[in-house]
């Protein structure tokens, strides 16, 4: 025999923890120190600057 469940403490239980998952993805996207910010904006800037300084002009035809 099945097992009664009562809907509504399912539709919570089931909120409940899609918003533990979500605030675990949260967690890990923007639970960083500023340390942690400022390095990789750092690691960033610096393989930025290293692809333009390698980037090939091309002229202009004044045609």
């Amino acid at each position: 025999m099945a097992d009664i469940v009562n809907l509504r403490q399912f539709r919570k239980n089931k909120a409940r923890s899609e918003k533990e998952s979500q605030a675990d993805q949260n967690r890990l996207t923007f639970g960083r120190t500023k340390s942690e910010k400022t390095l990789t904006k750092a690691l960033n800037e610096k393989a930025e600057r290293a692809l333009d300084q390698r980037k090939l002009d091309k002229p202009e035809d004044d045609a």
